[in-house]
């Protein structure tokens, strides 16, 4: 790709995306309303559905937090009836966070809106754009892991 190409690309991802984002939060916010749970809060009870249950170090890196912010994060959704906390049987080191009933029920719920929203949006676009956008953005997010895993090498 061409300076000129690269420099109209980048223009163009910088006028996108921040719209994009905008979209998504706001959709975010909509299939929380009535729910009494904030977008990080919501954020755990995904990352612990459809698992037993996670070690809090595993907790704390699927959502880019450090254990302290994950372990107040998990306080909060014990009060809240969302999750249980446990020691690991074999290892009492480990703590092991998993959904409650209720916390699942209201992941599932929550899943439930969001499938039903990107239907409504996969439905107005046509094959060819969701195939390019499937495409895209699993090879984005392959950059990120890649940029990602070169910033952590690069401080150790």
């Amino acid at each position: 790709m061409e300076d000129s190409e690269l420099q109209q690309f980048v223009e163009q991802i910088q006028k996108l995306f921040p719209l994009i984002m905008r979209y998504l939060e706001d959709e975010a916010s909509r299939e929380l309303i009535g729910l009494e749970v904030t977008p990080s809060q919501m954020n755990a009870l995904f990352a612990l559905y459809g698992m037993d249950d996670l070690p809090m170090g595993e907790l704390a890196e699927q959502m880019g937090l450090t254990e302290s912010a994950a372990t107040r994060l998990v306080d909060r959704l014990i009060n809240m009836n969302l999750v249980r906390r446990d020691r690991d049987e074999q290892d009492r080191r480990v703590v092991r966070v998993r959904l409650s009933t209720y916390g699942r029920q209201l992941a599932e719920l929550v899943f439930e809106r969001r499938q039903q929203q990107f239907t409504r949006f996969a439905e107005r676009l046509e094959q060819p754009a969701r195939e390019a956008l499937l495409y895209g953005l699993s090879h984005l997010l392959k950059v990120f892991q890649l940029l990602e895993q070169e910033s952590k090498s690069q401080k150790t």
